[in-house]
């Protein structure tokens, strides 16, 4: 099977994964360590498209499922409160998710709680996109530099089931638990956080 309709699907699959998942510079930098011969730009183009589209259809899936079936319609009222303070702000949204794309900063839970406002995905798929072919580019270029000037072994390098990981992991689901219980109508318009009541 060809390399690059692989690494599509590798990195497809680990986008519709809504926790819990390798990230997928992690895959970029064990490709650039390993394969630092064979890594250019086009398999950073590759993964950008595939993490794209992995996390759109997770966006999609968050509004199908969660938002249609599992959001009460006071939940529903509130996140759409935020949904008209992003729509005043396409600009802000754009640089929002361009900047985070470039960090290796897990991005599932932005897309799970953009698919609760059931706003367009493409307003940051394009973002998502740019900034994350940026930083597969990066991340393959840094695991073939390190490659040739470091000798380590895979165990050494590449350490996935970590305790920093896990944490981060758990506290990503509270954020994305709490996007959808504070509210907020009160705190656009008083700037202070608290429940949306029961």
């Amino acid at each position: 099977m060809n390399s690059n309709l692989i690494l599509f699907l590798v990195v497809f699959l680990l986008n519709i994964i809504p926790a819990f998942a390798p990230p997928t510079w992690m895959v970029f930098s064990f490709l650039g360590f390993q394969f630092p011969e064979h890594m250019g730009w086009s398999y950073a183009l590759v993964g950008a498209v595939a993490a794209t589209m992995g996390r759109s259809l997770l966006g999609k899936l968050s509004h199908t499922i969660v938002r249609n079936h599992w959001l009460s319609e006071a939940a529903k009222k509130n996140v759409d409160s935020f949904k008209l303070e992003l729509e005043k702000r396409p600009k802000l949204t754009f640089g929002v998710f361009l900047f985070y794309a470039f960090t290796p900063l897990p991005s599932n839970f932005l897309f799970i709680a953009y698919g609760f406002t059931a706003m367009p995905l493409i307003r940051i798929a394009l973002p998502f996109l740019m900034g994350r072919f940026v930083s597969y580019t990066i991340w393959t270029m840094t695991g073939a530099a390190i490659s040739q000037k470091l000798d380590l072994d895979d165990s050494d390098a590449f350490q996935y089931a970590s305790i920093y990981f896990i944490l981060t992991q758990l506290a990503f689901l509270a954020a994305v638990y709490a996007f959808a219980r504070v509210d907020w109508n009160f705190f656009l318009q008083r700037r202070k956080l608290r429940w949306l009541p029961k």
